[in-house]
């Protein structure tokens, strides 16, 4: 757990200097980063798997690990986390896998504390 709370402390700490800027565009960006991931015509719960995906497929490891606790807060299970991990790889190829193998850590670690 100590990897998951570092990642929360971390990232809080830097999303609050940058918000703190005051730069306009910033503020902009996160917010709209905020509305996309809303209930719409989608459910909050397949727009996370999305930005999961999407995630994996663009390689960004900080992306991922925000999307699967996410994930797991709104009740995404181990069947479904493998079913969007398969797609990620499909889509984004093998050069995805190192990504899914720190994924999967992150969901077992997370499923496990529950």
């Amino acid at each position: 757990m100590a990897f998951m709370d570092e990642f929360d402390r971390y990232r809080a700490e830097m999303n609050e200097k940058l918000l703190g800027s005051g730069h306009l565009g910033i503020k902009r960006f996160f917010a709209l980063d905020t509305q996309a991931y809303e209930d719409g015509a989608l459910g909050k719960k397949t727009k996370e798997l999305m930005g999961l995906v999407a995630s994996t497929v663009l390689r960004c490891d900080d992306c991922i690990t925000y999307h699967v606790k996410r994930c797991v807060q709104l009740g995404v299970n181990r069947d479904e986390f493998l079913d969007a991990f398969n797609v990620a790889l499909v889509v984004g190829g093998s050069i995805t896998i190192p990504h899914l193998r720190r994924a999967i850590e992150r969901v077992d670690e997370l499923l496990g504390q529950q």
